[in-house]
């Protein structure tokens, strides 16, 4: 590390500050790229901007097995930019979102001298200016600050102020109902919470732009493999806040993020399309894994059950749908009320 001077008056008997060295934050960004090489390599280019005298940025990308030329593409970029704080991590299999963070995590834990805060940035994001040295002094002065999540802009560069409760059976009420009445009652229950200016503690923070202390993952914790895409990041927060760290929203510290690029579920162009299994998975998993099964039944019930009442409230307002395709069918088919033989006999039926 490169030091900084700092004033150190703690000697006895002398008027005449000792200057003892300060280390300079540092940073490992992961990125877990699939089918998105250009906008990955454009991801690096924005920290290629916060790699300054005062802040070490170094960055993995793992690519997640992508068919396309992905791999080839990012590599060539960092030949040709000279990007020797840059490396490229080959997945053999494509095994998800938390399993390609965890190849990263391997990496960073691997080095010499691991980076204070390792960083998680989807290949669909781009840094602002002055957001890694933000982050880094934040969580160097929050000590229980263990997981940090930054402000996030939209593609237009709109606001995107938004951190999140962990989801509970009066959230999947709220959601399913989507009507301002409810949504006003249940306000402390809803998982979607609009953020202010400040830095706040939450429940959990997006993955698509996550900074974690280095002692969590020394500690031990690593994403759940379970999970191939959504609700690893929920999961990962709450086993964090079992083992005594807080996760922050830090607006101060601003990505911009094209929603939604890799798998099309939250892009804003997503119009009709039918969500893909693995959300449905994600989302029984985590209730089943953190409330048990009973659990997980009533809060399906509670979402079928809303979702049912919105449909028929819309439909008698003659207003346009908007969910994606067979919304209610698809829930109902991944639902923790289908036994998990079940639904493996619907999949290998060619309805699954």
């Amino acid at each position: 590390m490169n030091p900084v001077p700092a004033a150190d008056a703690s000697v006895p008997g002398s008027d005449t500050p000792v200057l003892r060295p300060i280390p300079t934050p540092s940073i490992d960004v992961v990125i877990v790229n699939y089918r998105s090489g250009p906008l990955a390599i454009s991801c690096l280019e924005s920290l290629a901007a916060e790699r300054t005298p005062g802040l070490r940025l170094r960055a993995f990308v793992v690519d997640n097995a992508s068919p396309d030329n992905s791999a080839t593409v990012i590599e060539q970029a960092i030949a040709r930019h000279g990007w020797d704080w840059a490396r490229l991590i080959h997945s053999p299999v494509n095994g998800g979102f938390g399993a390609g963070n965890n190849l990263g995590f391997a990496a960073v834990l691997a080095q010499e001298t691991p980076a204070d805060v390792v960083w998680l940035l989807n290949p669909d994001t781009r840094v602002m200016p002055g957001a890694a040295k933000a982050l880094a002094r934040f969580i160097a002065q929050m000590p229980a600050a263990g997981i940090v999540g930054t402000g996030l802009l939209e593609a237009d560069g709109a606001p995107w102020p938004h951190a999140f409760r962990f989801p509970s059976i009066l959230g999947e009420l709220e959601r399913g109902l989507r009507w301002r009445v409810a949504s006003r009652l249940l306000a402390r229950s809803a998982v979607s919470r609009r953020m202010g200016g400040d830095p706040a503690p939450v429940d959990w923070v997006s993955g698509a732009s996550m900074a974690i202390r280095r002692e969590v993952l020394e500690a031990g914790l690593r994403f759940d493999e379970g999970f191939f895409l959504y609700f690893e990041e929920t999961d990962f927060c709450r086993m964090a806040r079992a083992e005594g760290w807080q996760s922050w929203y830090l607006p101060q510290a601003v990505v911009l993020h094209i929603s939604g690029q890799s798998t099309g579920v939250t892009a804003k162009d997503a119009g009709r399309r039918r969500m893909p299994g693995y959300w449905f998975d994600s989302r029984r998993h985590y209730f089943l894994k953190n409330h048990g099964r009973a659990y997980a039944v009533v809060a399906d019930m509670a979402w079928m059950m809303a979702h049912a009442t919105y449909t028929a409230n819309r439909m008698l307002a003659r207003k346009p749908q908007v969910d994606p395709d067979r919304l209610m069918f698809d829930f109902a088919r991944h639902s923790a009320l289908v036994p998990q033989g079940r639904r493996g006999r619907l999949r290998a039926s060619g309805r699954g």
